[in-house]
């Protein structure tokens, strides 16, 4: 096991270096100047020459890449042209508000695809109803879900709100940045109420597509082993359908699902920014949003590095968790 850590950990190290790489490149054949755009049209060109050798840009690509690289391991994340600050600052400002909705987005996919795997395997009354609604949520894209939620839910039924994070103006900013825990944490019943109804739509909107593919592939595994010798060896000692399920069908059904979970849990993190973008979230979503069109590169590239590093760190921990619950795959 601990060779098999070493290896997936060496793995996603070079990953991140090869990601890295590929940044840096895109950053140099970029075709807005960074230089330029940091100190204004009006700046003369001795100006950006004189800028242009103090930050290194003139020195060779290769002690250019090194010096991004360490500047990376470091935390150093360059400086926005937007805003005028560390990138890893921003950050720090907007990673909670995305952490947050990608939390309970997750929360709702498993427990969606364990009642699909589940409700579909052993044919509860209703369960097809069920399962069509998901097959045909999961199948539509994410933003015309949201824009259809936000007519339904918002426009017509009044019910939830259609953007941003809470309508209370003195919600508490800390000590984590996630409403949820902070209103919890100072006792704000009302802020944490009105976190909840802020979130169901945009996490039940990013969480069907993952639910759909969790639960499609929960439940062929559960079909499969619900066949299995040492299944029907159980209930021939008497062993009820509940302690059936749970001793000996969900333990060996998981594997397939945990890895589906992990990869979808990545693909997540691209979601988020459209359904972000949709309902004005003010995280990640927003930030990139308002980067792109003014070629704030350094702002993009560590928003994508840091989502890059969240999806390998993900599947390497998938992989770790489903050796460990079957020994026998060899990764």
């Amino acid at each position: 096991m601990f060779a098999l850590i070493l290896k997936r950990i060496g793995a996603a190290a070079l990953i991140m270096m090869i990601l890295t790489a590929v940044m840096f490149w895109l950053q140099r054949f970029s075709t807005g100047d960074p230089v330029r755009a940091r100190l204004g049209p009006g700046a003369s060109q001795a100006v950006v020459d004189a800028a242009r050798a103090k930050l290194g840009l003139d020195d060779p690509v290769a002690v250019q890449y090194f010096r991004y690289l360490g500047g990376i391991v470091h935390g150093d994340l360059g400086t926005s042209i937007r805003t005028g600050r560390p990138v890893q600052a921003d950050l720090g400002m907007f990673i909670p508000a995305t952490a947050e909705l990608t939390i309970v987005a997750f929360t709702f996919a498993l427990l969606l695809a364990a009642l699909f795997a589940v409700a579909s395997a052993l044919r509860w009354p209703g369960g097809r109803v069920f399962r069509a609604i998901l097959t045909v949520g999961g199948a539509i894209p994410s933003f015309l879900v949201a824009i259809a939620g936000i007519i339904v839910f918002y426009k017509y039924l009044g019910v939830l709100p259609a953007t941003g994070r809470t309508a209370i103006p003195d919600a508490p900013t800390g000590p984590t940045g996630m409403l949820l825990v902070d209103s919890a944490v100072h006792g704000r019943v009302d802020v944490l109420a009105d976190a909840w109804t802020h979130l169901l739509l945009p996490a039940g909107v990013l969480a069907l597509g993952p639910a759909l593919a969790i639960g499609r592939v929960l439940r062929s595994s559960i079909l499969t082993t619900l066949v299995s010798d040492h299944v029907r060896t159980a209930r021939s000692v008497g062993l009820g359908e509940l302690a059936v399920m749970t001793r000996h069908v969900i333990r060996n059904a998981v594997g397939p699902a945990l890895s589906m979970a992990g990869l979808q849990l990545g693909l997540m993190f691209a979601a988020v920014l459209v359904v972000e973008t949709v309902f004005a979230w003010p995280g990640l979503g927003q930030y990139v949003a308002l980067s792109i069109p003014v070629d704030d590169f350094p702002a993009t590239a560590g928003v994508v590095l840091i989502l890059a590093a969240g999806y390998v760190a993900i599947n390497t921990v998938v992989d770790i968790l489903q050796a460990t619950a079957d020994p026998r795959i060899v990764l």
